[in-house]
């Protein structure tokens, strides 16, 4: 009896040093997250729609413009957590100009919501202080590649009543050629900027989609 409990307890931390990644993680969040950290992925290519009004394409963008990306996801009418991120994206822009980071770090703000207009994504701008040099916002027009954006950086959006939404938060790195290296827990905005302004080290891409984006 006492080796087949001895056997059962073997094969239990056997699975349980599988699916926690050998013991370094719990959730399915932090499995996604440590799986980003160590193989950064290409995002699939979007277009995207500026508050501006102008149009581009999301990889082109990040590549033309060069600095390394802080993304988050929100919705402009939200009043909960996108406020929370709102605030942080804030201290953040106010912390990248006092240190003249503005040449290496952009904040770029994504909406879910098909209803936000560009006029909307601005008046939202503007209530958030953001200033354009640092700080943009852009909504993803087609909806099929509205959800395939989605799904790269790990988002879930649920509809909730009185037209409002469900959704996790985070902070999302995307380096200047269009890769998702990091996700970090809103809440930390110094340790977040720290990590960002480090020389990146990066490993080998993984590609989404089957596609080769980095050609």
């Amino acid at each position: 009896m006492l080796a087949v409990l001895l056997l059962l307890l073997s094969l239990g931390i056997a699975a349980f040093y599988h699916v926690t990644d050998g013991f370094r993680v719990v959730t399915s969040e932090q499995s996604r997250r440590l799986s980003i950290a160590e193989r950064p992925r290409l995002i699939p290519d979007t277009a995207i729609r500026f508050e501006t009004g102008a149009t581009a394409s999301l990889v082109q963008a990040l590549r033309s413009d060069g600095r390394t990306t802080i993304v988050n996801f929100i919705y402009t009418r939200c009043n909960a957590v996108c406020s929370v991120m709102g605030t942080e994206f804030q201290q953040l822009q106010e912390t990248i100009h006092a240190n003249g980071l503005e040449h290496r770090i952009r904040l770029l703000s994504i909406s879910f919501d098909p209803r936000d207009t560009p006029e909307q994504l601005a008046r939202y701008a503007q209530r958030m202080h953001a200033q354009a040099d640092v700080w943009q916002f852009a909504s993803v027009p087609d909806a099929r590649q509205r959800q395939a954006l989605l799904a790269a950086f790990g988002i879930t959006v649920i509809p909730a009543p009185w037209d409002e939404f469900e959704h996790n938060a985070a902070f999302h790195v995307v380096t200047p050629n269009a890769q998702l290296s990091q996700i970090i827990d809103i809440g930390q905005p110094d340790a977040l900027l720290a990590q960002v302004s480090l020389p990146p080290q990066l490993p080998p891409l993984v590609q989404l989609h089957g596609v080769d984006q980095g050609r």
